[in-house]
């Protein structure tokens, strides 16, 4: 008998036959992962799927009456509070948006991310399972024509409106991702809720948090609800409710609107012993399918439903949209108390029996209203106080800003108008859409080249403007880019990876050779870098023209929200091998983050470090990585030097190396971490190798244009 009989036939370990991955031991080993997630492989769909198209055969009237009809079909299964589904899809869609943030764009809910771990576990999202799975026949019944992404999004807008509100618009475009995001860093913590500390250079002090981090514990959409580490303080929770909205791009009067509106209808589920709740979706046994935080033990359900521990509504009337928020907060005294879950949270003082809620199955029954540690702050901050009287006392008022703001919270990062599809998009330009004003496509390209040439400016001076100028460009929320030509304004045109002195001798060149021609500033920009890239192959033997689209606008300075730009702001640049400042994060991990926001592989990635190299693009005008003697010539020369056996490169700093030639001793070339990965890193040297290999010089010039034309045309949304 063979001595393998019987034994398990599959080969376990996906990544290594000892059932461990690379990462586990290599850890010090660059993951690329970061660039490849999205492959195509993941998307069922197929490749020739498009989205927009499918919006264009969506009946959305229609879907937006079924999405109304749900909202008061109860499911025996999970019940609806009040007979009303209201609050707990607009929780959804709120907890889908609202991990948001401004510092790099990510979260939010413009991918239906929330599909996957670690959003659809966390402990700020409990039960959100069940509001997904209430919204599954409709998603079944309207296919492809609606993504989850826009479907978990259009939830709550119609939520609100079945309550009462008249919204602001909605806009569908959210495309569906297939796979957890795993380029979003939420935090270092290694369990869920740890106190925030962590998280601040002083607790005391919420401007100190951590970026890109906005939530102030794992596990958290905003604030803990029950206070600075679940320890009740009002003011201190504003300051970390201030800090906390303002990283979503929120102003105090939107935070304000927001946290009162969103508590105006709905309620916290807190009635009973959370310990009896089973594992999120993530950890649940294989027969919940997919859903989590299930109670076998008792009920579980309707009133008796825990999902954050805190219990009962803020209103009186919360299946209606009106200004009982603030009559409770305004015209009664609030005392801390506890939840039957034993969670803190305010409840009001000798409150008349009529402005009681009624119970969620039983209307003769009657409970306390409460409000959270965070609702307190709208009444014991003084900015906020004085905001919410202003609200109190204008009910229509209130009714505007919050639909504004809810409309701003549900498409922030869903990019400009250009992105937006269907009959309620609001025709009004709104200053955080970074509107553009329209550019021209009917000047000759041919002459604005010529002119172009005709310059004294270099290569160098033309490749690194129009970088700089399409380098902000972030996917995550289609934020930045050259479309628009911002970079001559401020703030972009004083950041100082712009180099000024540099940008403003070339934008002296550029802007009357647009005024000329009639082309925009942007168009004249990216044009300039093809320019100047034409150029650089010509030099190095190779005749090409790089491939351009016009119809760029120029953005004005009333269309530029200075303030909501500053997180765009460069701070490193792995392309241009420049560096702010030292970090803590290693410059190879800064670039390939950069690289997944831009839209770019690992492949792309490396023609477009080598050719910048090469093309003498380095900030301040740097040697380190220029691996040639032809600078300004697009050739295949950092790629050959990387793989050049007869030289021996020796640290000789943190982000400083040294090629010395071992016959005599002397310096060759410099190099940082960000040159000489791509010679360590395995795969990435798989790609070196292509390049540098003698049949590639071409290859090497067509793939780096390609790179080129993606990165310059990555806010063109018209193309698309």
């Amino acid at each position: 008998m063979s001595a393998d009989a019987g034994k398990c036939p599959v080969v376990h370990g996906a990544q290594s036959t000892t059932g461990e991955s690379n990462m586990h031991w290599w850890p010090k080993s660059l993951n690329l992962d970061i660039l490849h997630q999205h492959d195509t492989k993941t998307n069922p769909l197929g490749q020739d799927f498009n989205y927009r198209d499918e919006l264009e055969k969506l009946d959305i009237p229609a879907l937006k009456k079924d999405l109304q009809t749900l909202m008061t079909d109860s499911q025996e299964w999970w019940p609806a509070d009040w007979g009303h589904y209201g609050g707990l899809m607009i929780r959804m869609s709120w907890h889908a948006a609202g991990s948001y943030r401004t510092a790099d764009g990510r979260g939010g809910g413009g991918t239906g991310n929330q599909r996957f771990a670690p959003l659809n576990s966390w402990p700020d999202n409990v039960n959100l399972d069940k509001a997904r799975r209430l919204l599954w026949p409709i998603k079944k019944k309207y296919g492809n024509r609606v993504s989850w992404a826009d479907l978990l999004v259009l939830a709550g807008t119609i939520a609100y409106e079945s309550m009462g509100l008249k919204t602001f618009g909605f806009a569908f475009g959210r495309e569906d991702i297939w796979h957890p995001e795993i380029d979003t860093y939420w935090g270092s913590e290694k369990q869920w809720l740890a106190p925030s500390d962590s998280r601040y250079e002083s607790i005391d002090k919420p401007e100190t948090m951590e970026n890109p981090l906005a939530a102030v514990q794992m596990g958290l959409i905003y604030v803990n609800p029950e206070g600075v580490n679940g320890i009740s303080d009002p003011l201190k929770t504003a300051a970390q409710v201030r800090e906390t909205f303002a990283r979503m791009a929120m102003n105090d009067e939107e935070t304000v609107a927001l946290t009162a509106g969103g508590h105006t209808v709905g309620k916290a589920h807190g009635n009973g012993d959370a310990k009896l709740l089973g594992p999120d979706p993530e950890s649940a046994e294989l027969s919940e399918q997919g859903l989590g935080w299930m109670n076998h033990t008792t009920r579980g359900i309707g009133r008796d439903t825990v999902s954050s521990g805190i219990e009962g509504a803020w209103t009186t009337h919360p299946t209606k949209w009106d200004n009982g928020y603030f009559y409770l907060l305004f015209n009664y005294e609030w005392e801390l108390s506890k939840s039957p879950a034993g969670a803190s949270q305010w409840e009001p003082i000798n409150i008349k029996e009529e402005d009681k809620p009624v119970d969620v199955e039983n209307p003769s029954i009657r409970y306390n209203p409460m409000m959270t540690d965070a609702d307190m702050a709208m009444i014991k901050d003084p900015a906020y106080r004085e905001i919410s009287e202003r609200f109190y006392k204008d009910p229509e008022y209130f009714s505007e800003i919050f639909a504004r703001a809810w409309f701003k919270l549900t498409h922030r990062d869903l990019g400009p108008k250009a992105c937006y599809f269907g009959p309620d998009v609001p025709q009004e330009d709104l200053i955080w859409q970074d509107p553009i004003s329209a550019g021209k496509t009917n000047y000759d390209i041919a002459e604005v080249k010529t002119k172009i040439a005709a310059t004294k400016l270099s290569v160098s001076e033309l490749v690194t403007t129009a970088w700089d100028s399409a380098r902000t460009f972030r996917g995550s929320d289609n934020r930045g880019g050259a479309n628009g030509a911002r970079i001559r304004l401020a703030p972009q045109k004083d950041w100082l990876g712009n180099e000024s002195e540099r940008l403003a001798r070339v934008l002296s060149e550029l802007e009357p050779i647009a005024l000329e021609t009639g082309a925009s500033i942007a168009d004249v920009i990216v044009l300039a870098g093809n320019v100047g890239i034409e150029k650089a192959a010509h030099a190095a033997g190779v005749t090409v023209t790089v491939p351009f689209s016009p119809g760029r606008g120029d953005a004005t300075s009333d269309e530029t929200d200075v303030e909501s730009f500053a997180p765009l702001e460069p701070i490193h640049d792995g392309f241009r091998n420049w560096l702010k400042k030292d970090y803590t994060v290693t410059p190879e991990e800064l670039l390939l983050d950069r690289c997944q926001l831009m839209g770019l592989t690992a492949p792309e990635m490396s023609v477009l470090v080598g050719g910048m190299r090469v093309i003498g693009t380095n900030h301040g005008g740097t040697r380190h990585g220029v691996f040639t003697q032809n600078v300004g010539s697009l050739t295949n020369d950092f790629f050959i030097t990387l793989t050049d056996m007869k030289y021996v490169w020796e640290s000789v700093g943190e982000n400083l190396y040294n090629l010395r030639d071992p016959k005599n001793g002397s310096v060759v070339y410099t190099a940082t971490r960000a040159d000489l990965l791509f010679g360590s890193n395995s795969i990435l040297r798989a790609y070196v190798e292509v390049y540098a290999q003698d049949d590639s010089k071409e290859k090497f010039v067509n793939d780096f244009i390609a790179a080129w034309v993606k990165v310059m045309n990555a806010d063109r949304f018209d193309l698309r």
